[in-house]
């Protein structure tokens, strides 16, 4: 009886600790590898989606204010890696204003202990005739847009859009974001 207590406490626990870290689940949506909680910040929010934020201790944006996208994988779902180097490229959706940051594993800014940071603005960033952009992801500096990212081990990229129609239901349904490749990887 009291391996079957633990293994139900337990394994309700294990259950719990993972939907809570998971960033796939109830109420996401995916485009790509990018996935968002688009009712995170509204009364219509999953109790997953309120446990979270309440563990995490976030203010999360409503609906009329922005929407979050994190991304763990690159296009062939490999786990993002500090110590490669990726090429973030494609549209962004219309937004007032967008950032970007590479994350640690509780979706922090990286600490890359060098003056310039892991994050990058829709103001900074140099943008293709057709609006698309290309952002160099590395430890290493490269031309035109590039966010520093180095160190080792696994990593994720937070895209916030501010004041845009995205983050209402029916814009969710035609967007489309940045492709994340690989372009290689430290030694």
């Amino acid at each position: 009886a009291v391996v079957v207590v633990a293994v139900a406490i337990g394994g309700g626990g294990a259950s719990v600790w993972y939907a809570l870290r998971a960033q796939d689940g109830i109420g996401a949506i995916r485009v790509g590898q990018w996935t968002a909680f688009p009712d995170i910040g509204t009364g219509d929010a999953d109790p997953y989606s309120k446990a979270r934020v309440a563990r995490e201790g976030v203010l999360p944006l409503g609906q009329a204010e922005g929407l979050t996208f994190v991304a763990g994988a690159d296009a062939s779902g490999e786990p993002l890696r500090r110590e490669c180097a990726y090429t973030m490229s494609g549209p962004m959706p219309t937004a007032r204003f967008w950032t970007l940051y590479a994350a640690d594993a509780s979706l922090d800014v990286l600490r890359t202990g060098k003056p310039r940071g892991a994050a990058m603005h829709s103001y900074q960033a140099l943008r293709k005739p057709d609006n698309s952009v290309e952002i160099a992801v590395g430890g290493h500096p490269a031309p035109g847009n590039w966010l520093l990212s180095g160190g080792s081990g696994e990593m994720s990229l937070v895209l916030t859009f501010y004041d845009t129609p995205i983050a209402t239901s029916t814009g969710l349904s035609d967007v489309t974001l940045p492709a994340i490749r690989k372009t290689g990887c430290d030694a």
